[in-house]
């Protein structure tokens, strides 16, 4: 049922995944741990990856799976109870278990060049509890790879603004492309971006209404006349009764544009976006789209970053929503919420590595009904590493 073919074989006991979270701080006291930290870790991760989405889940998981798992794990006092995963998680500091994630991606992503990384955020609906108002992670998606390099919640009472730069300063951005929708418009984000040897391609609304007024009364000007270069390229789509066109325009940097706007750090050039949409017999609605960037005035290479952005869409918020229901999930401890959705980006990220042509929900499915199928997930994690 599964191509095993494709990928290197390992020894029955091992599973690599332990390698990257072996550093991780036990938050528990010394005398309340009966259950070691890397299996209630470990027995999480495969967990999630079979179809687990609450802490309950995960401790039937291990219990159904005690068999197999002690193939690799101690499990000296047998399974955790689902109060104990929940009580670990929420203990755990977000930040070490996400430098642990951060070390399995960087193993993953080796020998892969990372040409451009969307940025955006997300809200787990259900995740608020007492005072505190729902979740809100912002999540760095490698574009070509399909792979999460990194999370930052939002602070309670703050917005992506304050998060953003905190997930930047965690990414290798030598040679790559970020692109950020327009809440990560900020001159001070642009400019880390550029510090650390990266490009920038940033939405422009009205959250910026000086700069937006003025990048719209160029392409008003350079669009009405002939004067100034402009590049151009169009894309349509038909798909199930869906007509849209885009028409993409980039122009050169005007010079008294970059005078009035000298603390944009890198600034080269300016984007429109014009998108006509019909869908049936309906009435066809128009959008523009403006955007400021670092980048040479080069429309393909413009045009292919904007489409790509809204890939994190598709295939890291709608697999978090649908797939593994994020958005319902009512973990509310927000510890604990924070973890779990890493789990949950951790999951997605080896499944989408696996090479079986089945969707990730079948995937989920699968590796729950045979450990063979999901002990060759578990390997892509660590084809590079020993356990």
């Amino acid at each position: 049922m599964s191509q095993a073919s494709q990928l290197p074989k390992c020894p029955a006991k091992s599973l690599a995944i332990k390698h990257y979270f072996r550093t991780l701080r036990d938050p528990r006291r010394r005398h309340r741990r009966l259950h070691r930290l890397l299996d209630i870790v470990v027995i999480a991760i495969c967990a999630v990856l079979c179809g687990a989405d609450n802490w309950q889940e995960v401790a039937t998981f291990g219990q159904c799976r005690q068999a197999w798992l002690r193939r690799f794990l101690a499990l000296p006092h047998g399974i955790p109870s689902h109060d104990t995963f929940e009580r670990v998680f929420d203990r755990l500091d977000p930040q070490a278990f996400q430098a642990c994630f951060r070390s399995w991606i960087s193993a993953l992503c080796l020998h892969l060049q990372m040409p451009h990384i969307a940025i955006d955020g997300k809200t787990l609906r259900h995740s608020g509890s007492g005072d505190l108002g729902p979740l809100h992670v912002v999540s760095a998606w490698a574009t070509a790879q399909h792979l999460v390099l990194g999370q930052e919640v939002v602070a309670e009472k703050s917005n992506e603004i304050t998060a953003i730069p905190r997930l930047l300063e965690v990414l290798d951005l030598e040679g790559a492309l970020v692109t950020i929708d327009a809440m990560g418009c900020q001159k001070d984000i642009a400019g880390q971006i550029v510090a650390q040897g990266g490009d920038y391609v940033l939405a422009v609304k009205e959250n910026q209404p000086t700069l937006s007024a003025d990048v719209q009364q160029v392409f008003d000007e350079v669009l009405s006349t002939d004067l100034t270069p402009l590049d151009s390229t169009q894309t349509t789509e038909c798909n199930h009764g869906r007509f849209e066109n885009r028409y993409y325009h980039v122009v050169s940097l005007p010079e008294d544009f970059a005078e009035r706007h000298p603390e944009w750090p890198g600034l080269r050039s300016l984007g429109l976006v014009l998108s006509e949409r019909q869908v049936g017999d309906q009435e066809p609605t128009y959008e523009a789209r403006f955007f400021i960037s670092s980048l040479a005035p080069r429309v393909r290479r413009f045009a292919q970053a904007v489409r790509h952005h809204w890939g994190i869409e598709n295939s890291l918020h709608w697999h978090m929503d649908i797939t593994f229901g994020e958005d319902a999930s009512r973990i509310g401890r927000r510890h604990g919420a924070a973890n779990f959705a890493l789990l949950r980006r951790l999951a997605l990220g080896l499944l989408k590595r696996h090479p079986e042509k089945k969707s990730i929900a079948c995937k989920r499915f699968a590796a729950a009904l045979d450990t063979a199928f999901l002990e060759e997930i578990l390997q892509a994690a660590g084809n590079s590493e020993k356990a």
